[in-house]
């Protein structure tokens, strides 16, 4: 035991005539060690972008409820008449009337239809 822990803390395994084994070994672990690291920074690089654009939407989303409400502001009859009150325009004191316009399939009625009228 003690001569097997010796011979492994003086590396023989890396350098006896079998060695070769052992070194394609290390070499496999090794590139897989590469590939786990690689794969962590593609992961951490992705969760950075992530949480980039989730606060980019958020703070867009906040920008465009400023806006809708800004814009409803502007909207409001109130607001249009101040502005065109500053143009001499003013809001008209008689209220707007219904216009009616009667299409030519309108004005055709059938005969029963007619008949219904006279009765």
């Amino acid at each position: 035991m003690k001569n097997s822990i010796y011979s492994l803390l003086k590396a023989k395994f890396l350098v006896s005539d079998d060695a070769l084994k052992n070194w394609k070994f290390i070499v496999f672990l090794i590139f897989l060690a590469m590939i786990m690291i690689a794969n962590n920074h593609r992961y951490d690089a992705k969760n950075y972008k992530i949480t980039e654009l989730t606060n980019e939407v958020k703070e867009l989303r906040s920008e465009f409820v400023d806006r809708r409400s800004e814009l409803m502001k502007l909207k409001m009859e109130s607001t249009v008449a101040k502005k065109m009150e500053l143009r001499e325009i003013f809001p008209a004191s008689v209220p707007p009337t219904k216009i009616i316009v009667k299409t030519q399939k309108e004005e055709k009625k059938s005969f029963i239809d007619k008949l219904k009228i006279w009765q």
